[in-house]
């Protein structure tokens, strides 16, 4: 595949990835022997800058638009040629491991990268091989991140310098000009939304654990709404803190490591995540103190400072990576309207709704030029990774739900009082509250009242959350304006709805009325 000079480091210890990483000055160590690095002009996504080969094999498959955007193979090949003949005379670093910790389903994947450091990502984000797995290794997708090269934009047939172009045919992801590590990752998942649909399993945008009782449960949302925070308890085993697929025995996690955000980590309130950050964890864009300690309060890089760690940096995790068909899913949002209730409960059309609306709010740094939150509507918590419609992946939700009676809750974990700039954030502790009432049981027989507007079931009681707050409406002194807000959100609902088509009329009817 690549023509390249003899300095091929294939499969290389952590200590050794960190050894030619801090030697090659990529990066320096943390004092607790994170190895930090600065990805630079790249801080996050570069969503505008991914593309998708158009292809007669998967012309009629994907759901193109704004987030699949097609690109020639003319333009991948020549891409392809540049970045090949770029990386010919310089060391490469590659990973050789898996996507997907339940064999049926998991994806081979070989990972080539021209940074030391983005090989240790790789090594700690993916699933590793036994070590009876690792001489007859045979590579499915290639994913070459070469941010060295910058492309020459229009004149390449692409946007900017940076891109991210996914073959499927070739089984090949080509991402050059940024050093982003989140962009493999998640290009990665890109790939597996695709692919497994096709084979009866649905591929989520979660987090998930186990409890004692070994019931499991699935953490919907997009990046800042709390997935990683809050399905990191020390009372349940972590699965998998962000993708994972559900098959009829029940999910598994796609990965071997957490990719946490990281900006104003409280030792105190996140106590796994900042235990995990050490040794063989790579930190993106964290600042650091002369004495060595992070000072991850410090957002003056980006607000999408970011943790890459194996999952067995966590201590209570589920070694294989599986669970059972989940009983509880809970989606998260984050509302800057200030209109949602803290939590809330859906019937299956409702979840089908809300699931194709992915309705939060972006949070400052998770794509560039994003300061501060902005409403957003992203399909299945996760649109820009999501290649086919979001009717298939609803469809697939609702039948798994429906198998295995699956209860399925909203937490807002946003804002009340007057929305973002005059209300309050949620407090932690509350949303922690309420993830405990759903998975003790108590929510599911509690008394129950419908938002006018929005349609979805409030509780009128819920352990450790003040009755007050419950109902979003109470907390906003203006009431006439709160009534304002909650039909403009509903309106918002509505007119992202509609370019669904195909929708039976009871799912669209589960959702808000403007």
């Amino acid at each position: 595949m690549l023509q390249t000079s003899e300095r091929v480091y294939r499969n290389l210890s952590v200590t050794q990835l960190i050894e030619h990483s801090i030697r090659r000055g990529e990066g320096v160590l943390s004092e607790r022997g994170a190895l930090v690095v600065d990805t630079g002009k790249y801080t996050g996504r570069s969503p505008k800058d991914r593309f998708i080969v158009r292809q007669k094999s998967i012309e009629d498959k994907i759901f193109w638009g704004k987030r699949n955007v097609p690109v020639e193979e003319k333009v991948f090949e020549r891409l392809y040629g540049k970045v090949k003949e770029y990386l010919s005379d310089k060391p490469l670093y590659v990973f050789d491991g898996y996507v997907g910790s339940k064999k049926e389903y998991r994806q081979p994947l070989t990972v080539i990268c021209e940074q030391a450091s983005s090989a240790l990502f790789a090594n700690q984000m993916f699933i590793r091989p036994d070590a009876d797995e690792t001489g007859d290794f045979e590579a499915g997708y290639t994913v070459i991140a070469a941010p060295g090269f910058k492309s020459e934009g229009i004149k390449d047939g692409v946007n900017s310098e940076a891109f991210i172009i996914i073959n499927i045919d070739e089984k090949v992801i080509l991402i050059g000009g940024t050093a982003y590590k989140g962009e493999i990752k998640k290009a990665v998942f890109t790939m597996m939304n695709f692919l497994l649909p096709m084979k009866g399993v649905m591929p989520m945008h979660c987090s998930a654990n186990i409890g004692p009782d070994g019931r499991t449960a699935v953490f919907f949302g997009l990046s800042g709404t709390g997935k990683t925070t809050l399905s990191a308890d020390p009372a349940r085993k972590l699965i998998g803190d962000d993708e994972h697929g559900w098959c009829d025995e029940g999910i598994f996690n796609f990965e071997g490591g957490c990719y946490a955000k990281v900006i104003k980590l409280n030792r105190d309130k996140e106590k796994e995540i900042y235990n995990a950050v050490r040794f063989g964890t790579v930190l993106e864009n964290v600042a650091v103190k002369e004495d060595g300690s992070c000072n991850f309060d410090d957002g003056t890089k980006t607000e999408n400072t970011r943790a890459a760690y194996p999952i067995h940096h966590i201590d209570n995790v589920e070694e294989n990576g599986q669970g059972g068909n989940p009983d509880t899913i809970i989606f998260l949002t984050a509302d800057a309207f200030g209109v949602m209730p803290p939590v809330s409960k859906l019937s299956t059309e409702a979840a089908m709704y809300h699931f194709m609306s992915g309705f939060t709010s972006k949070v400052a740094g998770t794509e560039r030029g994003i300061s501060e939150p902005v409403s957003t509507f992203s399909a299945c918590f996760g649109e820009p990774f999501m290649l086919m419609n979001p009717v298939v992946y609803a469809e697939l939700l609702g039948k798994k739900i429906r198998q295995n009676n699956t209860e399925v809750y909203m937490l807002n974990t946003g804002w009340l009082s007057g929305g973002y700039g005059k209300g309050d954030r949620i407090k932690l502790k509350h949303t922690r509250a309420a993830v405990n009432a759903i998975l003790s049981g108590e929510l599911r027989c509690a008394e129950y009242y419908e938002h006018p507007v929005l349609g979805v079931k409030i509780p009128k009681k819920c352990s450790g959350i003040p009755e007050e707050i419950l109902d979003p409406r109470s907390t906003w002194k203006d009431k006439e304006l709160y009534d304002a807000k909650a039909l403009e959100l509903a309106e918002r609902f509505r007119m992202n709805f509609k370019r669904f088509s195909s929708v039976p009329k009871s799912i669209i009817e589960a959702g808000p009325r403007a």
